[in-house]
C-alpha cells in the first residue's frame, strides 16, 4: 500500500509541473485566498481521481473526454471574460472602497473549473492505468495528494506574486489566463490534429483580441465621460 501511494505521489506531481492545472492554481492565488484556492483543488482532485481509478479499476472504461473538453473549454472563457468585463469594461474609481469577497463564490468557481480540467486530462488517464495493476485506495490517495501538492507550490508562487502586483492588474492578467487556457481546451477538442505550437499560437489570438476590444472600448466610454464632465463644468460657469 505504501508504495503505491508514493508510486502515484510521484507520478502524478512530475505529470503536473508545468501543466495547465499548475497555472490555473497560480491565477486563482492571485485573486483568491491561498486556502480557498487549495480546498477547492484538494475537492475536485479527490473526486476526480475517484472517478479515474474507478474506471480503471472496476470499469476499464473511459469517459467522454471531447464532450468534458468541450464544456471546460466553455467555462474557462466565461469566466475569462466576466473577469476581464469586470477590470476592463467600464472605468471606474479605484479609490471607492470595495465589498468583501466571500469565501463560497470563489470556491465553488475553483472546485467547478478544476473539475471539468481535469475530467479526461492526462493525469486522470495515468491514475487509470495504475489502478488496474495497483490497490485502488492507495492510487486514489497518491494522486490527490500528490496534484495537490504540485498545485499547492503554483498557489505559493502565485501568493508571492500578487504582494506586488496591483489588483486591476491582477484580475486583467486572470482574465486573459482564462481565455487562453478555454482556447486551448477548445482547439484541442475541436481539432485534435492540429499540432501543439499551431494550437498555443492560434489560442494566444483570442485573449490578444477580447483584451484590446475591451481596452478600447474602457477608454471609450472613459472619453466620453470626461466629455460630458467638462461639458457640464462649462454649463456651470
Amino acid at each position: 500500500m505504501i508504495a503505491t501511494i508514493l508510486l502515484s505521489v510521484g507520478i502524478v506531481f512530475l505529470a503536473e509541473l508545468g501543466d495547465k492545472s499548475q497555472l490555473m492554481a497560480l491565477t486563482f492565488a492571485l485573486r483568491y485566498h491561498w486556502w480557498v484556492v487549495l480546498g477547492g483543488i484538494a475537492t475536485a482532485t479527490a473526486g476526480v481521481h475517484l472517478i479515474s481509478v474507478a474506471v480503471g479499476y472496476f470499469l476499464g472504461a473511459a469517459l467522454p473526454t471531447r464532450a468534458i473538453s468541450l464544456v471546460a473549454a466553455l467555462t474557462f472563457l466565461a469566466v475569462g471574460l466576466w473577469t476581464l468585463r469586470e477590470h476592463l469594461g467600464a472605468p471606474d474609481d479605484d479609490d471607492e472602497p470595495r465589498p468583501p469577497r466571500s469565501t463560497a463564490a470563489p470556491f465553488l468557481v475553483v472546485l467547478s473549473a478544476f473539475l471539468l480540467a481535469e475530467l479526461g486530462d492526462r493525469t486522470m488517464f495515468a491514475t487509470a492505468a495504475l489502478a488496474t495493476d495497483n490497490s485502488w485506495f492507495g492510487v486514489w490517495l497518491g494522486s490527490t495528494i500528490g496534484m495537490v501538492a504540485a498545485d499547492a507550490l503554483a498557489i505559493a508562487v502565485g501568493i508571492a506574486v500578487g504582494k506586488h502586483l496591483p489588483e486591476r492588474l491582477i484580475g486583467i492578467g486572470s482574465g486573459l489566463l482564462f481565455l487562453y487556457f478555454g482556447s486551448t481546451t477548445l482547439l484541442g477538442a475541436a481539432v485534435p490534429s492540429l499540432g501543439l505550437v499551431v494550437s498555443a499560437a492560434a489560442a494566444a489570438v483570442v485573449p490578444v483580441v477580447v483584451g484590446a476590444v475591451l481596452l478600447v472600448r474602457r477608454v471609450r466610454v472613459g472619453v466620453e465621460v470626461e466629455e460630458v464632465v467638462a461639458e457640464g463644468v462649462q454649463r456651470g460657469r
